[in-house]
């Protein structure tokens, strides 16, 4: 649980307060001998909706009828979407996209009817812009999300993962019977194994679908980690036709 702690801004004020449960996407043991196991990342994790705003921040809403609305996830097509279809139900030349976030819209100058007139811009429905080819990575978890439109182009690939193993065998040395001024003593003695495995390189055909792409990943049959590097790889090549976004 993480306690109450406050979130400041660059000018050193506090504008919310964070309280709550942790979700951690790993988890981890030790023994009493000192060995440990870990998974994934045990020192960072999420709130959800674990902040509460003390400080708002100030908008044009109220310091006149001009107003401007943000997409959420800026986009082009969106964003004209949205001024045509409050041109088309309240007439030519009140909205217009001013970039690929930003909605500038005329209202009206009297307060109260400005909320009647943000009510009713709300509930509008607007076709948004197909989703761009994107691909996220979380390496905290390993989890990755592919987006419906990514493609591949054709590419061949190696991947080689090396395993490391230390076993820990302490030697205990002990005196004879008759030694008097001997004392039992433990020796570690560590064994080291490093195991790399000698993959082949394997093609990669032009994959235009997301069936495609999971077909190909599960015939590969990658740990999440090593997935993880390998569209890195792919990104840094061009062979990945998305975005790459770690998070």
């Amino acid at each position: 649980t993480w306690l109450l702690t406050p979130l400041k801004g660059v000018d050193g004020e506090v504008y919310a307060l964070a309280q709550g449960d942790l979700v951690v996407g790993g988890f981890g043991a030790e023994g009493q001998d000192g060995s440990r196991v870990t998974v994934n990342v045990v020192n960072a994790g999420r709130i959800a909706n674990g902040a509460i705003v003390e400080r708002g921040v100030e908008t044009s809403f109220t310091q006149g009828s001009e107003l401007q609305f943000n997409l959420l996830r800026p986009d082009f097509t969106t964003a004209k979407h949205v001024a045509e279809r409050i041109n088309g139900m309240l007439g030519s030349d009140v909205a217009n996209a001013l970039d690929a976030g930003t909605v500038h819209v005329r209202g009206p100058q009297d307060a109260d009817q400005r909320v009647s007139f943000v009510s009713l811009l709300e509930n509008l429905e607007v076709e948004p812009g197909e989703a761009p080819a994107r691909v996220v990575i979380n390496s905290r978890t390993g989890t990755i999300v592919v987006g419906n439109h990514v493609s591949v182009e054709p590419v061949a690939v190696t991947h080689g993962s090396m395993t490391v193993v230390v076993t820990e065998n302490p030697q205990v040395s002990q005196p004879g019977p008759f030694g008097g001024l001997g004392r039992t003593v433990v020796t570690p003695q560590s064994d080291v194994q490093i195991d790399q495995e000698g993959n082949r390189m394997w093609k990669l055909a032009g994959v235009t679908t997301l069936d495609q792409l999971v077909e190909a990943v599960n015939s590969v049959g990658a740990a999440p980690g090593d997935l993880m590097a390998i569209l890195e790889a792919l990104k840094q090549s061009g062979a990945l036709r998305a975005d790459l976004i770690v998070i």
